[in-house]
């Protein structure tokens, strides 16, 4: 068996590996970029600019789900590699096209599935070395790659579509991003047979310690599961309208053109921060607390977007970057606490595959919320109802995760019941 400190070590390289994987995959989250260069002679709709983006939201929820039940059966590298392959090959394709059918196809589906089973591996790999005290740290940096990506990848894409075009700036980003990942791919493993992990020695952990595992089919038998799975949808869909358009409503809205891929990044590093340390507060106060704070704000922040203008504070350019810097940050908190609140509620055996279903309320809630919101801006002009809208849901969600409770307990006792043997006449 090796020792405690080189087993640490390779803990921490499969997860510095899985952040670096998804930092590669943040072209999803540019597309904003992308979308506001696509050529007036092309005629697409509003709704089909924004399509290839909702069904790669859709897509990825849902490969998610299939990776992570491929994962034990082939193991994170081989998972990976498959994901990073399928990404880079959707953009390359869609840098041949100028159809909105292929685009999708292309961008929605194939580039949608890489990044499930890349973002389905990454993460899970990486908590089977860390104890259950580290789930939100852990969680949190594996995901922020992900929530990052868009930070180099909107002023680099913008840079190269000013000189090279749309589509030659896709050729070269995907064939970039299926190096990256399969590069990355190879160093992401699962701990060794002989692994035994070292929790520490805390009451909370102890606690921890004692989970009971559910099965998919008990996961999704319990009424918390279908309370997260909608808190999950309206949350993650408020912030994905939000960062399907933000380049649209920079230039069209506040009236900084200027400025659109230095306010993608701003949220981009925003969401990345975001994830990290609503992860870390989240093994402080609890899953659900965080949840509630960042849904909370998440709501004052989108709501306010109805107010502004070419003449609100948010023309002022450090306001605005600040501003949309908090909005991806408390989208981050989703991604990172989420995960985190199935561990704890339904136990870390089957993790991947009880997150990869209800991953698929990120998937559903960006594609209807982002569909929605541009069908409002076809029909009225402008966004400022979606921002309404997703308000609404905001509250909502957070209401609903008020009333959340842990099923362990009553999963315990049934699980007692049962063990019990019966009595003879």
């Amino acid at each position: 068996m090796e020792n405690t400190s080189t087993v640490k070590n390779r803990g921490w390289l499969v997860t510095f590996a899985g952040t670096g994987a998804l930092l590669a995959l943040g072209v999803l989250y540019a597309w904003s970029i992308f979308k506001a260069n696509i050529p007036t002679e092309w005629g697409w709709t509003e709704a089909q600019q924004s399509l290839p983006y909702a069904v790669a939201c859709v897509v990825f929820s849902v490969m998610t789900f299939v990776g992570a039940r491929l994962l034990h059966r082939f193991g994170p590298r081989a998972i990976v590699s498959a994901g990073g392959v399928m990404a880079g090959l959707g953009v390359i394709i869609s840098s041949f096209s100028s159809s909105p059918l292929i685009f999708t196809l292309a961008f929605g589906v194939l580039l949608g599935s890489g990044i499930g089973f890349v973002y389905g591996s990454a993460g899970p790999a990486a908590l089977k070395w860390f104890p259950t005290s580290k789930t939100g740290l852990i969680s949190g940096i594996v995901v922020a790659g992900f929530g990052m990506g868009s930070a180099w990848v909107a002023p680099l894409a913008r840079a190269l579509m000013a000189s090279l075009g749309l589509q030659t700036t896709m050729l070269y980003l995907g064939i970039g991003m299926l190096v990256v990942v399969v590069g990355f791919a190879q160093f992401i493993k699962f701990p060794p047979k002989d692994f035994v992990l070292e929790e520490e020695d805390t009451v909370e952990t102890s606690a921890k310690n004692s989970l009971i595992d559910f099965t998919v089919r008990e996961t999704t038998q319990t009424w918390q599961f279908y309370v997260i799975w909608v808190a999950f949808a309206f949350g993650s869909g408020a912030g994905l309208m939000v960062i399907g358009n933000l380049a649209s409503i920079v230039k069209d809205q506040i009236g900084l053109p200027a400025l659109t891929a230095i306010a993608v990044s701003a949220l981009a590093i925003g969401n990345g921060g975001g994830r990290v340390l609503y992860g870390m507060l989240s093994d402080k106060i609890g899953r659900t607390n965080v949840l509630i704070i960042a849904f909370l704000v998440q709501a004052l922040l989108i709501s306010a977007l109805f107010f502004m203008g070419a003449n609100s504070v948010l023309a002022n350019p450090p306001v605005l970057l600040i501003f949309v810097a908090l909005i991806g940050a408390n989208y981050g908190a989703n991604l990172a606490v989420f995960p985190a609140l199935m561990k704890v509620f339904y136990g870390p055996k089957n993790l991947a595959t009880n997150y990869g279903i209800a991953y698929t309320a990120w998937g559903l809630g960006g594609f209807m919320v982002s569909q929605l919101a541009s069908t409002i801006k076809d029909a009225t002009g402008s966004f400022d109802n979606a921002y309404l809208l997703a308000a609404a849901m905001l509250i909502l969600a957070a209401g609903l995760t008020i009333s959340l409770k842990s099923p362990q307990a009553k999963k315990a006792a049934a699980d007692k019941l049962r063990a019990q043997p019966i009595a003879a006449d």
